[in-house]
Formats: C-alpha cells, structure tokens, sequence
C-alpha cells in the first residue's frame, strides 16, 4: 500500500448540499427556512436555553447547596489504627495501602490523634493535628509532614 493509494472510506465524503439554487434543486427560493418569521432572517433564532418567553428549564429547576471548587478531599485516620505496624517501622501512603487502611492518595493523608501510640515509628503523611503529632514523638517516634 502507498500513499497514494490511500481513499476515504466509502459514504465518508459527501457533497455539500447547495441551498437556495432554485426549484429544481428540490431546496429553492426559501431554502428550507420556510416564509418569514425570526428563523427566515439572517442572523435569526433564540439563544441557547431560550424558551420563547417562558421561564428556562434551568430557572425552574431548584437548586441546593453550594459546592467549593477549592475543596481538598483529604484522607483521615486516627493514630489507634497505626498500632497495627511493627515497632520502628515507616508509615507512609505505600505502607498504609498495603495494609489496607487507605485505598486512594486524593489530596493527602491527615494523622488525627484518637488513640494511643505505643510503639515508636516514623509517620510520613501531608498533615498532622497537634494532638497526633504532641502522642507520636511522647512515644519517641517521628512526624514528618511530606
């Protein structure tokens, strides 16, 4: 096969439809637009979601809530959970999925402080609450914000 060779697929090529080029084109004189009205006019028709004057569906329809568009969905757990990983071990996104208590990373992982810690281990995570980082280092372990 060359280049030259090459041809679109059959039916995907189809001559324009010329308009208003008289009766015998089967399209003439109004070109399908009809007699007069705001859709025979140049530059004629409604805007988008215009419903001739009565109120658009998008009016009509309710609306609840508000939704921020600067949100972060970020990822909780309580520092009881972590008392499952060996002592002076490395918790971090990897280690947390491998175990099974987060599934997908979002916009972070946040160390809350219910519970208690025990062991000593390094938390590798985005963000800690005071609580959680003040029980991690009293157990000697470390808090490193990624």
């Amino acid at each position: 096969m060359k280049l030259s060779d090459l041809k679109p697929a059959p039916g995907s090529k189809t001559k324009a439809f010329r308009r208003g080029r008289g009766h015998a084109s089967g399209n003439g004189k109004t070109a399908g637009k009809g007699h007069k009205g705001q859709n025979a006019r140049s530059g004629g028709g409604v805007r988008l979601g215009f419903e001739g004057g009565q109120m658009p569906l998008y009016r009509r329809v309710p609306k609840r809530g508000f939704k921020c568009i600067n949100t972060k969905n970020i990822v909780a757990l309580n520092l009881r959970l972590l008392e499952n990983f060996e002592d002076s071990s490395i918790i971090d996104f990897a280690a947390l999925k491998s175990k099974g208590l987060v599934s997908k990373l979002r916009d972070g992982i946040k160390i809350l402080g219910t519970g208690d810690v025990t062991k000593k281990f390094t938390v590798r995570a985005n963000y800690f609450s005071k609580v959680a980082k003040e029980k991690i280092e009293a157990a000697g372990g470390k808090a490193e914000v990624v």
